[in-house]
């Protein structure tokens, strides 16, 4: 098999991505509740892609890690999204293809990376031209302790003078490991040192790019299912490395890692991309099963699944569109409009406004795929958006209100 069809490289996409039936996609079928088990659950979704990707907008109810919780973890609490960093906890956050939180264990790998940002002009224009302000920002958090960003802002004449370039600083020592993130409390970093956040023994064990870089792509790899190789490289913004990337990938095909795996378009046009000889055993599977269509869930904008727009555009054939930054009036299908997958399709497109002082989670729009309209569009893809609405209106305790949906 050196060819994979359109459909059988997009249901493998959506098992790996857990957003077909556990059996498929080897997830928990529920999580309820923001428990232990709920915690441990959100986890094994993280460890899959090796990142969650974090975003401020909550406009919907729920940030976009919180909703690419909710969109697989049937009965977890919300609240699980916000609170997952904490001290102790297996995580770290730092830069993947954004900020993210990651699995402890892969911070050895960005090693490199930590020592690309000292390097970086940007990094010595805030740290090097401000050392003094840089210095007594580490000796303030080694003495009295971990920091808020809120807190960086001139309270009690324990602030500085210039609370922008206070905060351009710690997230300068942040980004090239002097810093960690502790935690987040309504989504408001932490500082702390780096030795007393990252366990010793993984602070000691940097990875050396090669092999991080060979890791890092099979990370990407099985969070994806298959893909091209600059899906790959943008998972982790691995910019500029197009050689190191290409020898990469070559030792991993030598030593029997990954397959050359071409994606075959309808057209016949054929996409070269990557695979994992375990997952060509669930790929030709997946070739006999059709997903139900009316089982619809809602899904962030960035979810692991949709932040790669050329990627949906081809597994898809949809067009994922962010219109945060455009002016109302220009605005197809509004400000932070969240996509439903049904079965293997993306049907439809909400855009939804939270109100939890009167309860309420209000349809601002809904366009569908296969007619605009609710009265036009196909009866499944209705009832795939109804279910996925409600799913997720339950999920955050709201009524949902607004536009019917037929």
């Amino acid at each position: 098999m050196d060819s994979i069809p359109v459909r059988t490289a997009r249901r493998l996409a959506l098992a790996k991505a857990g957003l077909l039936k556990p059996e498929w996609t080897k997830f928990p079928a529920r999580a309820s509740g923001g428990g232990r088990r709920a915690r441990a659950a959100a986890l094994e979704v993280i460890r899959r892609f090796g990142y969650l990707q974090l975003d401020t907008v909550s406009i919907a109810g729920a940030r976009s890690h919180a909703i690419v919780l909710l969109s697989r973890l049937d009965g977890v609490d919300p609240a699980v999204g916000e609170e997952l960093l904490r001290a102790g906890e297996p995580l770290f956050e730092y830069w993947g293809h954004e900020a993210c939180w990651m699995p402890i264990e892969n911070y050895g790998l960005f090693e490199f990376r930590r020592r690309g940002f000292r390097k970086r002009p940007w990094w010595k224009s805030i740290v090097g031209k401000h050392s003094a302000v840089a210095d007594d920002l580490m000796r303030r958090i080694a003495a009295e302790g971990p920091l808020r960003s809120v807190d960086m802002d001139g309270q009690g004449g324990k602030g500085w003078w210039n609370l922008k370039l206070a905060k351009r600083i710690a997230n300068a020592l942040w980004s090239s490991g002097e810093l960690a993130i502790r935690e987040r409390r309504a989504f408001q970093r932490t500082y702390d040192l780096a030795e007393r956040v990252i366990p010793s023994e993984i602070r000691s064990a940097p990875v050396e790019e090669p092999e991080a870089l060979e890791q890092l792509l099979l990370l990407a790899l099985g969070g994806h299912g298959w893909a091209t190789t600059g899906t790959l490289a943008q998972t982790w913004r691995l910019s500029n490395r197009r050689t190191q990337i290409q020898s990469a990938l070559n030792r991993l095909v030598e030593q029997g890692d990954i397959c050359a795996m071409a994606l075959v378009r309808p057209s016949g046009r054929k996409v070269p991309g990557w695979i994992r000889p375990e997952d060509l055993n669930l790929a030709a599977r997946l070739e006999r099963v059709r997903p139900r269509s009316d089982s619809g869930v809602l899904l962030s904008p960035f979810d692991p699944v949709l932040w790669d727009r050329a990627r949906v555009k081809l597994l898809f054939d949809f067009e994922q569109v962010l219109e945060i930054f455009k002016p109302a009036p220009k605005r197809v299908y509004g400000y932070y409009c969240l996509p439903v997958v049904a079965g293997e399709r993306l049907v439809a497109r909400l855009d939804l406004k939270a109100d939890r002082k009167v309860g309420k989670l209000h349809v601002l729009s809904c366009r569908f795929e296969a007619g605009n309209g609710a009265r036009t569009a196909r009866t499944e893809d209705r009832e795939a958006t109804r279910t996925a609405l409600s799913r997720y209106a339950d999920a955050l305790r709201l009524k949902p209100v607004g536009l019917r949906l037929g």
